[in-house]
């Protein structure tokens, strides 16, 4: 992308060495590591955007939402400057370094801010299709990156649109709506499902903000029972953006809707993300126990 357009810059804050070496040897004049100083570093991302450049700035999810949060409102979006920031280890990704580190409100805290972009990709390959997409959005963005390594989500390949939710399953008896690492776990139950006979529908919502209202309200007045599954705190993400859209009007037919991520606390534990997923319930046989149990509630409310 960089190569294409003149006008990309890295902007790196506490990242590891060697972090887009080739983009550094190719590329020097537009390579820029500041160090561990985040809000000084929105602030040059913003003053570049003003100088028509586009900044890609990079570091720890938590640092770059908590740590410079005023910057990010009055620098970037207050003007509404094309800073794209790159969020390294966004929800649980960095468990062995505990709770400073781990990036579970971010969605909550990016959402809040006017003129920006929230962008969640499932995997590898839609990251890059998403930045790609970019460089032809007007505005900031906040990507969340996740681990890396993670499996590759079953999808056609689709031009990536912001804005736009993916249907990768029709719903009938049931309606997953996920993001991120979570999109892949929701297929994998709803595949199970499927050998029991129940038909469950799965949407990648990839973007938070703005929120693809037509899709989604389009589905939830057809399907009795939703389920969202993020790998963020249940307040303010894509749970509550979604409880949100169908409070205020979007139909949903006498059904029930549960929001599963992490509750209204600090993860105080350490281990592997795996670890803490586990213990906060969001593995596929917990979402397969929850959508059994919500398919059994909803027979008896039909009766």
């Amino acid at each position: 992308m960089a190569k294409e357009n003149l006008d990309v810059v890295y902007v790196g804050s506490d990242v590891g060495i060697g972090t887009l070496k080739e983009f550094q040897e190719e590329m020097p004049d537009r390579y820029f590591v500041e160090g561990v100083a985040e809000a000084y570093v929105i602030g040059m991302a913003a003053g570049l955007a003003m100088s028509g450049k586009m900044p890609f700035v990079n570091t720890i999810a938590t640092f770059l939402t908590r740590r410079c949060y005023d910057q990010i409102a009055i620098d970037v979006c207050m003007g509404n400057h094309d800073v794209r920031l790159y969020a390294n280890g966004g929800g649980l990704v960095y468990a062995p370094l505990g709770p400073t580190h781990l990036a579970t409100d971010d969605i909550a805290l990016m959402r809040a801010l006017p003129n920006m972009t929230v962008i969640v990709p499932a995997d590898a390959d839609e990251m890059e299709r998403a930045v790609l997409a970019s460089g032809q959005h007007k505005g900031p963005i906040y990507f969340r990156v996740a681990r890396g390594g993670d499996p590759l989500v079953p999808q056609d390949d689709h031009d990536f649109k912001i804005g736009n939710a993916n249907v990768l399953r029709e719903p009938k008896e049931i309606l997953f709506v996920a993001a991120g690492i979570m999109v892949h776990r929701a297929i994998e139950v709803a595949d199970q499902l499927k050998s029991e006979g129940i038909q469950a529908g799965v949407i990648n919502l990839h973007t938070i903000k703005p929120l693809d209202t037509k899709t989604l309200s389009c589905y939830l007045s057809t399907t009795p029972n939703v389920i969202t599954l993020e790998e963020h705190s249940i307040i303010g993400g894509l749970g509550s953006a979604i409880a949100q859209l169908i409070a205020e009007g979007a139909r949903h037919p006498q059904g029930l809707f549960r929001m599963m991520g992490i509750p209204d606390c600090f993860p105080g534990k350490y281990g592997r993300q795996g670890d803490l997923i586990k213990y906060f319930g969001l593995e596929v046989k917990n979402v397969l126990e929850v959508s059994r149990q919500m398919l059994s509630e909803q027979k008896v409310l039909t009766v």
